[in-house]
């Protein structure tokens, strides 16, 4: 269980890597807005949208629908592949905090760099 020091630390990488990927990702998302933009390309995606389905995919491929717990092993997966991989996480500015939250724990569990995606202000 991770310690409230390695949560905070989580969530100031949360807020402080965000990112535009010009990627294009199906689903529609109304992505949160932010100043704050990288030019890290990430190779793998993970979208939530505002009905709390979840959505992945690897590079270029059309994003699929899956359970949260397929998504571990479909990031790992993507690992094997680029060990240098970031994941993007496209969430839905309308859905509740927790479900954030539950990706990046999950992706700090698995050692995931993970950016999150806004779209410019």
């Amino acid at each position: 269980m991770a310690s409230m020091t390695d949560m905070i630390f989580l969530l100031l990488i949360f807020f402080m890597i965000t990112s535009t990927v010009v990627v294009p990702n199906a689903i529609k998302v109304l992505l949160p807005q932010s100043s704050q933009q990288t030019s890290a390309k990430p190779l793998s995606r993970v979208t939530i949208d505002k009905n709390l389905h979840y959505y992945v995919a690897f590079g270029n491929q059309k994003e699929r629908r899956v359970n949260f717990e397929e998504i571990v092993p479909f990031l790992q997966d993507s690992y094997r592949q680029n060990s240098e991989m970031y994941v993007a996480l496209y969430a839905d500015e309308t859905i509740p905090y927790a479900e954030v939250v539950k990706i990046l724990d999950m992706a700090n569990r698995n050692n995931f760099k993970m950016i999150l995606v806004t779209r410019p202000q």
